[in-house]
Order: structure tokens, then C-alpha cells, then sequence
């Protein structure tokens, strides 16, 4: 009895199985690609990923899964690792997740560790308490120092016996998760040291600064008194020329600072007669330290002041200044422009 008829009639059908096979790999290689390149859900704008030490690559797809960030099929997840060879070799850290990144971008920064960097801005003008107070609400950011005080910190971050106040360069500084306010902090004071030492050196010649810490203290002085770029050197001859002719400084953002606390917004005519270490109305010279934290530009002024007879700066109101040489100019510019007596 011959079987041929049989296998004449299971061939098509083998045929069918065979271009069912073909199609289903066909549609699923094809999904699969499209699943590498096509943007995860994401509808937050700085949205981010924290794959801890030790966290394993079913735990990072569950999670993205949970957070219906993805709903790929896990296999998807572990073929494409696979074939980007990464498997194994993603690194802890905090990864962004930027609106249109696709699950192959996300796995290629996982495997070069290019974790999510965040920026804390450190301000022109801002005193030590204030960075601080900025530092302990920054985001993602540890926070050592919060029990600490001020000379603890400084020992810290290897500067022990230093008073901080101006000791910390206005600047941006990256930070990524694991990072701790310490980190910035001893950043931000090296880059002062570099910058003051870089800056004194190229100083002009006859200054009354004997120190780069003199120049560092006269920089926060010129800080504090105008937030303008054109008046900043102005502002740093003046008071060059009244150290030079041992003239009291008489500076009333030094004053307010030696106030601390008690400072209510004004300043009074009996603020300026009670002696305390930072009342340049009291006391002659520089205030024994910083009373802010300088930016470059009023570091350079300080070392680079412009040159001129003037002695005297009364506020217009406007955010600038008026300049004197004499002390009868001023007193009619004070009449002028603080008690609006202008003849």
C-alpha cells in the first residue's frame, strides 16, 4: 500500500506552517526594532531612573514597567541587551530620562555610566549662611553639613583653622546623586584659592593689600556696594585712595554684616556709632574678613581699581552711583539724592 498520496496532501500544509513561522519572526524581529528606537513613555520633563549598587537588570525593566514608562515585553528588554553586548555591565548611578529617549539610548548611557548631572549655583554676593541655607534644600544632593558648624566644615573640606565667609567661588557646579554638600563646597573652595591666586599675581602695582586675603575681603566690600560691571573698579579706587590716605572706609554694607541678626532692613545713625569688628566707621581699615563671597568680576576690580580723585559714592536710587572728590560735593549729592534736596 503506497503512503505517497499522504505526503503529496501534508506538504502544503507544511508550506503554511513554514510562512507562519517566517511571518511571526518577521513581525516580531520587526517589533522588536521598533521597541529599541521608539521613545519610552515619558511625560515629565526631568523625570529620572535610580539604579542602586547591586540592582538587577529584571529589577531596572520591572520598575520602568511599573512606571508604565515601558510596556514592552521583558524579553525585548533582555534581547536588546544582548545585542547592544551590554548585559551585564550596566553601572549604578541616576540616569535622566529625557522626553524622546528610546530604551536603546537609555541602555547605552547605563553602560558608559553617563548618569544624570544636576547644577547648583553658587551667587555673587551671597554671605556663607546663605549658601548654606541654598545647599540645604538643593535636590539629590547630600547633606553633611547640616549638623555641622562652621569650623567643622572647614576641617572637612581641608581647610581647618579658616573663617568661610568669602572663601567659596561664585560659580556653577555639577553634582550627580550620591554627591554631598561637602563635594561642592571643597570644589568651590578650591576653585577660590586658584582664582585669588591667579588673580594676585597679575595685580596692579601700589596697592594698599598686603595679602590675597586682603584683596579677597576689599572684593566682597566692592560686591555688596554695586551689582553694575561699570562701577565696580569706580567703586574699588575709592576705597584704594581712602586706605591709602588712612581714611576710615566707612562702608555701610560692612556694618550691616557686623549687625548679623539685629539687622532689620534699615540702617540708623546709632548703628553707625556702636563698634563692633566690621564698623568701618569705628574702626580704621579692613574688616577682619570677607563679608560675602566675591565673584570674579569684583575680585579683579578689587585688584585692578580704576584710577581717579574720587572719594565719596552716594546711591542715585537707581542701582547707581554718584561719585566725589571732596567732601562738600558729596554732602550736596547726599542732600540730593537721600534726602531729595537737589538745588
Amino acid at each position: 500500500m503506497s503512503h505517497q498520496p499522504m505526503r503529496g496532501r501534508a506538504w502544503p500544509w507544511m508550506l503554511v506552517a513554514l510562512l507562519a513561522i517566517a511571518g511571526a519572526l518577521l513581525y516580531g524581529w520587526n517589533d522588536f526594532n521598533r521597541f529599541s528606537n521608539a521613545p519610552l513613555h515619558v511625560t515629565t520633563q526631568g523625570d529620572s531612573i535610580d539604579v542602586g549598587r547591586g540592582t538587577s537588570f529584571r529589577s531596572i525593566v520591572g520598575e520602568l514597567n511599573q512606571r508604565k514608562l515601558s510596556t514592552a515585553n521583558p524579553w525585548y528588554w533582555r534581547l536588546l541587551a544582548e545585542q547592544m553586548r551590554v548585559a551585564g555591565k550596566l553601572h549604578a548611578g541616576e540616569y535622566a530620562l529625557d522626553i524622546g529617549i528610546t530604551p536603546r539610548q537609555l541602555l547605552a548611557n547605563m553602560a558608559t555610566g553617563k548618569v544624570l548631572q544636576r547644577n547648583f549655583t553658587i551667587v555673587d554676593g551671597w554671605t556663607f549662611g546663605e549658601l548654606r541655607q541654598a545647599l540645604a534644600k538643593t535636590d539629590k544632593l547630600g547633606h553633611d553639613s547640616a549638623s555641622l558648624d562652621d569650623a567643622t566644615i572647614m576641617q572637612k573640606i581641608g581647610a581647618p583653622g579658616e573663617a568661610p565667609e568669602g572663601r567659596f567661588l561664585p560659580e556653577t557646579y555639577a553634582y550627580v546623586r550620591g554627591d554631598s554638600d561637602l563635594d561642592i563646597l571643597r570644589r568651590a573652595h578650591g576653585a577660590m584659592v586658584k582664582t585669588l591666586d591667579a588673580l594676585w599675581s597679575a595685580r596692579a602695582s601700589d596697592l594698599p593689600l598686603a595679602t590675597p586675603y586682603d584683596a579677597l575681603i576689599l572684593a566682597s566690600i566692592v560686591e555688596k556696594e554695586t551689582g553694575r560691571p561699570d562701577e565696580r573698579a569706580q567703586i574699588a579706587g575709592v576705597f584704594v585712595r581712602r586706605l591709602k590716605s588712612h581714611m576710615l572706609l566707612q562702608t555701610d554694607t560692612s556694618v550691616i554684616y557686623g549687625m548679623g541678626a539685629s539687622y532689620a532692613g534699615n540702617i540708623r545713625k546709632s548703628d553707625l556709632t556702636t563698634d563692633t569688628p566690621y564698623n568701618t566707621y569705628t574702626r580704621p581699615g579692613l574688616p577682619p574678613t570677607p563679608i560675602a563671597l566675591p565673584g570674579k568680576p569684583a575680585l579683579q576690580a578689587a585688584l585692578h581699581p580704576a584710577a581717579g580723585d574720587t572719594l565719596y559714592f552716594v546711591a542715585r536710587g537707581d542701582g547707581g552711583h554718584v561719585f566725589s572728590s571732596t567732601l562738600e560735593e558729596h554732602n550736596r549729592h547726599v542732600d540730593c539724592y537721600q534726602r531729595k534736596h537737589c538745588q
